[in-house]
């Protein structure tokens, strides 16, 4: 979470900067409602890269998880039945002595 915070730190700085840096820049109103509009079309497209990033990222982690879970039940099924038969040997033997 931290990491994805930062990320609209960042782009929530320099969409403010950029936006000031227009302001203040000498040009008509027109040029600057077309560079403002512009900065906000380049900050939309490259957080919706992020975005885009991010998700596949998470994605991809997931997927590990899952197959490491996967693995980790077909473990523990196995360790199950291993200790299953050991279970039963262990009654033969007892009915066997007794």
């Amino acid at each position: 979470m931290k990491n994805s915070n930062v990320l609209l730190g960042v782009l929530g700085g320099v969409a403010v900067g950029a936006a000031l840096g227009i302001l203040f820049a000498p040009a008509k109103g027109s040029e600057t409602r077309k560079k403002i509009a512009d900065k906000g079309s380049d900050l939309k497209d490259n957080f919706k890269d992020s975005l885009t990033k991010l998700s596949e990222k998470i994605s991809s982690s997931v997927d590990g998880f899952k197959d490491e879970a996967q693995e980790l039940l077909a473990d523990a099924e196995q360790k199950i039945k291993e200790e299953k038969a050991n279970f039963e040997n262990l009654k033969d033997i007892n009915k066997s002595i007794l």
